[in-house]
């Protein structure tokens, strides 16, 4: 007979409970090797559900990135058309090194070599135009470039029209990836 516990309960109580733990984690004990088949079945899927998780958490860590670069890009466009479409004469050299700032390549160049007879242009006509950006979208991109249609607003006052008038510019900025900054390579107007 079993020896009695302060509690009432036989010691034989908590092995018939355990022997079925044992059992099921074990396998059978038949010599038929389920236990073994089934503790490796456990490790397979062990090790796919691992495989499952890590493959997972490289996705959403793509899907950030390409999210985050996205967002950089459109910033970016945004910001180099509103430069484009922001100028004051009175300030055109803070104006055109804003351009400049956001520019790269060719059109960098482009348009530094034209900034002389633009402020000249712009300082005889008076011009000044405060621009806004009202859309912007990716056409294509990939790691190191990007294309974006830019829809933008502007009011424009210069002498021959002192009381201004609105104008509104659908721009394609190409830009490419430069030192960790998305810059301006190329302006268009589309439209």
């Amino acid at each position: 007979m079993a020896a009695r516990r302060t509690d009432g309960m036989t010691d034989n109580f908590f092995v018939r409970a355990i022997r079925p733990l044992r059992r099921l984690a074990a396998g059978p004990v038949d010599g038929t090797g389920r236990g073994r088949a089934w503790s490796a079945g456990l490790a397979a899927a062990t090790v796919a559900t691992t495989a499952l998780t890590g493959w997972l958490s490289v996705q959403l860590y793509e899907q950030h990135e390409d999210g985050q670069r996205r967002q950089d890009i459109l910033a970016a466009a945004r910001q180099s058309a509103l430069n484009f479409t922001s100028i004051d004469y009175r300030h055109y050299d803070r104006d055109s090194r804003n351009v400049l700032k956001s520019a790269t390549g060719d059109f960098k160049e482009q348009f530094a070599a034209q900034t002389e007879e633009l402020t000249k242009l712009v300082a005889q006509n008076k011009s000044v135009s405060e621009g806004q950006v009202l859309e912007a979208g990716i056409t294509r991109s990939d790691e190191r470039s990007a294309r974006v249609l830019v829809v933008a607003d502007s009011k424009v006052t210069n002498a021959s029209v002192p009381s201004g008038e609105s104008r509104t510019y659908r721009l394609q900025l190409d830009l490419k990836l430069v030192d960790g900054r998305w810059l301006t390579s190329g302006v268009e107007f589309v439209g």
